[in-house]
């Protein structure tokens, strides 16, 4: 977005809201929750007020969306705006400093790299998962500032030393060196956020808070579980103590914000990397069909929110499709800053159609697929297509949310559509460049 743009856009809010600086950006980024696991959605047995903080004061987003199923990808998507499969970044990477192929390849541009460039401070707390190479680190992506760590998971109370080379188990690192860490890890991330914050609380920011919970190993310390005391069964009482986590975190880092009277400078997005794994962790993707690592909404739609007070109504429900590639895009323009020139961004600024400047939805269709071609879908508008070896299906969304009705031989006109979209939408792709550890999965739930 140009100056100009940018300044239409804003002259489309109320003039008392207009910001006193370039807006924070905070991106907050759970792992393996299931879709009806927040109080905004629904859930029944965790107390999460600090998140519903988000929804509640800003936008609820009923049909948010990730743009694949599990971890890596997701992250590669959010990171650059891009259909991540444009890249072959389609797969999870294996652990592996010494691999210079599997993570997100060297030419792609990332968030942190074009709101740095425009003057942020661009700091990572927690899981990256984008590859292990010297060349693939966060610092050497955007990133100026870096705790955590480098793998897809990690141990939530030990760490190993510098030469471990067990994934879960490799030390945490502070900007790319190994760092010592006592409290149990999903604290410690909420602790450095809230750092972070006060660090840069005079200078626009971009934090990217990457909880490693409540991914498996289900592990939480007692302050938290016993909370939960009586729930059954133990994998459903660990992972609601995990949330609970979480939720604390997110309390300490908006406490953060509101203290340092950022609030109206500050806008903040929550999300997961992919719906619940249903039976592993403990987690609930009610009342969508399917999980983790397919192409039902259980896998891709998520739980999603946003807030930024002064500049979006408080309470608002949006029901247009949105996707996690729209933060790179919504970022950039907030920012002022030049996104990349030549290259093709799918995400959307999204703020024109939360103020209401902009009325149509933010996108015609959405897409996705794994594996290469394993599963496809496509969402436009209330219809969705999913494909498999198997055959293809078609559903009315806003009527039949969990899935359950099959109308491809009866609205023919409608599922031939959204199959050649998605044929034409498959051409402009390319193969995967590494594999998973695992594979993929992605059979046809009967």
């Amino acid at each position: 977005m140009n100056r100009r743009d940018f300044l239409h856009s804003a002259a489309a809010l109320p003039l008392a809201a207009a910001p006193r600086r370039r807006p924070n950006v905070i991106v907050i980024l759970a792992d393996d929750m299931g879709h009806g696991d927040v109080g905004f959605t629904g859930v029944k047995d965790i107390s999460t007020p600090n998140i519903d903080r988000i929804a509640h004061g800003g936008v609820r987003f009923t049909s948010g969306y990730v743009s694949h199923p599990f971890c890596s990808p997701t992250r590669a998507g959010l990171m650059t705006g891009r259909y991540q499969q444009r890249f072959g970044h389609e797969n999870n990477p294996r652990y592996d400093p010494s691999d210079h192929v599997a993570g997100l390849p060297a030419g792609e541009v990332t968030l942190p790299q074009v709101l740095g460039e425009a003057g942020y401070a661009t700091g990572i707390v927690g899981k990256w998962h984008l590859g292990a190479a010297p060349e693939m680190h966060p610092l050497r992506r955007g990133f100026r500032e870096q705790f955590g760590f480098i793998g897809g998971g990690h141990d939530y109370f030990k760490a190993g030393e510098a030469d471990e080379k067990r994934e879960y188990f490799i030390p945490f690192e502070r900007n790319g060196r190994p760092a010592a860490e006592s409290e149990y890890l999903t604290d410690a991330l909420s602790r450095e956020a809230a750092a972070f914050v006060r660090r840069h609380a005079q200078d626009p920011f971009f934090l990217y808070l990457a909880y490693n919970a409540p991914h498996t190993p289900q592990q939480v310390s007692d302050r938290y579980l016993d909370r939960f005391a009586g729930v059954e069964p133990k994998m459903r009482r660990l992972y609601n103590a995990m949330v609970s986590a979480v939720d604390d975190g997110v309390g300490k880092l908006l406490d953060t914000v509101a203290e340092l009277k950022l609030d109206q400078d500050t806008l903040v997005i929550f999300l997961s990397d992919n719906g619940g794994p249903v039976g592993i962790n403990g987690s609930s993707n009610a009342p969508l069909r399917g999980a983790k690592g397919g192409l039902y909404e259980g896998g891709i739609r998520v739980p999603f929110a946003a807030r930024w007070s002064g500049r979006l109504a408080a309470g608002k429900t949006y029901s247009e499709p949105v996707i996690s590639l729209d933060i790179f895009p919504t970022a950039a323009a907030l920012a002022g800053a030049k996104t990349p020139a030549g290259v093709k961004l799918d995400g959307v600024d999204l703020m024109p159609h939360l103020t209401g400047a902009v009325k149509r939805p933010p996108h015609e269709r959405l897409f996705w697929r794994t594996g290469g071609g394993v599963q496809y879908a496509v969402r436009e508008g209330r219809y969705k297509l999913f494909r498999n070896a198997e055959g293809a299906e078609l559903y009315d969304l806003e009527a039949d949310i969990g899935e359950t009705r099959d109308l491809a031989a009866e609205r023919k006109d409608v599922f031939e559509r959204l199959d050649r979209a998605r044929q034409a939408w498959d051409r402009e792709l390319i193969p995967p460049r590494f594999q998973s550890p695992q594979p993929a999965g992605g059979k046809k739930k009967k």
